[in-house]
């Protein structure tokens, strides 16, 4: 086997061992980032992946999309995830997943926007290589469309986006695209801005083996629908940081949490996941897709009103808002 790319140097002042501290500035210019810079941000901090803003015909709207990731920018999140899955990707077209990262780099200042890329592979490359142009710091390679495809399939396909652009590529294992840790110890080998990797299977066995097999070569993402209710199992694993849905209606008390994993706080993360996280589920999992509709029902009830989501996608009910406002209200204060 080829050996493989070493993970960056990160220089910082000295801490208890002489290793260097991990600190990162995250008002740096994003623009001026190498991929390995990029992937030692992500993994410094909590990320989030802001819901595309619709008006009342379902057309993008750029002007409530730009003021509502200004608002997220304020937060010392380590990037956003724009045109994502909570973005509603799969339901944009590609000159609007184009316009949705344009308009995010002009909201987000200096901090990093990873744009959502997928379908199949050529689809995937044109969506790669449009995001890059438009401005884009890195990809999230979502899911190929619909096929479940062998090990051999799926190496060729994450490598083809890989080369076709400069930037990082973050690949996400979820539904029926996920990667084994051999291939994805061969992407590594084949692809030097293969910089992370995203778990939304929920496969712990599986992704302790590739934390443990490829160490520092990538950054590990969690990436489980309200990842929170998994992030201890998580950490254990190897995956220091995650993406977070509520980030977009409760900023602030979604980097509490996550400070309090990071410190090891259990008693503050399980009178957080008692009081807000386990009957925000119970909400969420009235429906599939609810995941997505639920973040903007939150952002609705917070006077931020993003907009319906796409058909296939469907609006939480009236009564299911009612559920939902004591909860938001409360964790969002």
């Amino acid at each position: 086997m080829a050996e493989r790319p070493a993970a960056p140097e990160i220089d910082g002042p000295e801490v208890d061992g002489g290793a260097p501290a991990l600190s990162f500035d995250f008002s740096c210019k994003a623009l001026s980032m190498t991929p390995q810079d990029l992937q030692a941000q992500i993994g410094a901090g909590l990320l989030s992946f802001p819901v595309t803003t619709f008006d009342a015909e379902g057309e993008f709207d750029a002007g409530k999309y730009r003021e509502h990731v200004s608002w997220l920018a304020d937060y010392p999140a380590a990037a956003l995830f724009a045109a994502g899955g909570t973005g509603e990707f799969f339901s944009l077209s590609r000159g609007e997943i184009v316009e949705v990262i344009r308009t995010a780099k002009q909201a987000a200042g200096a901090l990093p926007i990873i744009s959502g890329c997928g379908y199949g592979t050529r689809m995937a490359v044109e969506i790669a290589q449009d995001a890059e142009a438009a401005g884009a710091d890195a990809l999230l390679l979502l899911p190929h469309y619909l096929m479940k495809v062998p090990q051999e399939g799926l190496f060729r396909h994450v490598k083809a986006v890989c080369n076709s652009v400069s930037i990082g590529v973050i690949v996400y294992n979820r539904d029926n695209s996920q990667v084994t840790a051999e291939t994805l110890e061969r992407l590594c080998d084949a692809c030097p801005n293969l910089i992370g990797f995203k778990d939304g299977s929920g496969d712990i066995a599986t992704v302790r083996e590739i934390t443990t097999r490829l160490g520092d070569r990538l950054v590990y993402v969690g990436g489980m629908p309200t990842h929170e209710l998994f992030a201890e199992a998580y950490d254990g694993a190897g995956v220091s940081t995650y993406s977070s849905a509520v980030f977009n209606f409760a900023p602030q008390a979604a980097l509490d949490f996550y400070a309090a994993l990071r410190s090891g706080d259990k008693s503050k993360m399980q009178a957080i996941l008692t009081d807000f996280f386990y009957p925000y589920a119970r909400i969420r999992d009235r429906s599939p897709g609810y995941a997505v509709s639920i973040i903007k029902a939150g952002l609705r009830l917070i006077g931020r009103d993003p907009g319906p989501v796409r058909a296939p996608l469907t609006d939480l009910t009236d009564e299911e808002m009612e559920m939902l406002g004591p909860l938001v209200r409360k964790f969002a204060a």
